[in-house]
């Protein structure tokens, strides 16, 4: 994959340290096994490794794995084009599955396509990838609400 074009900026210096910390206080998404790939201004990628934990009884990637880290891309990609303070939750989400999901791991590279002062709309791609090959998978159609970011009870600070 080439590195994506973005016509964003980050709103401040922290936003890469921020997005790093807020997802790895994401409990689910850390049991998988995801990982937090690439994040540009309005992008993001995450990876999810193969295994027991994420697959269904055929030996294919569960469609809910898929669809969590679809969500999770295009959300934190809209958080990173938020300032500290604010957060964003999904409100509305549709993915559409092209192709079973065979393979070492899955990318899903999550991008904001409008961002706006309430509502962002995004988009998620997501591949398998075997032998260093990629193949879609499923892309995935996502709005985001802007919200006051909710204190994080255990860590008493913002999120």
């Amino acid at each position: 994959m080439t590195t994506p074009d973005t016509k964003f900026s980050f709103p401040d210096d922290e936003t890469k340290r921020r997005i790093t910390e807020n997802f790895n206080r994401q409990g689910f998404l850390i049991h998988a096994g995801a990982e937090l790939g690439l994040i540009l201004p309005g992008f993001v990628e995450i990876l999810l490794p193969h295994s027991s934990n994420v697959d269904q009884q055929h030996g294919y990637f569960h469609g809910g794995a898929t669809a969590t880290i679809a969500d999770s891309s295009a959300g934190i990609a809209a958080q990173t084009l938020i300032a500290n303070g604010s957060t964003v939750l999904t409100t509305e989400f549709k993915i559409n599955f092209v192709a079973p999901a065979i393979g070492d791991r899955l990318i899903a590279r999550g991008r904001v396509i409008k961002p706006g002062r309430t509502l962002t709309v995004c988009q998620s791609d997501i591949y398998a990838e075997k032998e260093n090959k990629e193949t879609l998978i499923a892309t995935a159609l996502l709005t985001m609400i802007l919200v006051p970011a909710m204190r994080n009870r255990e860590k008493d600070h913002v999120a």
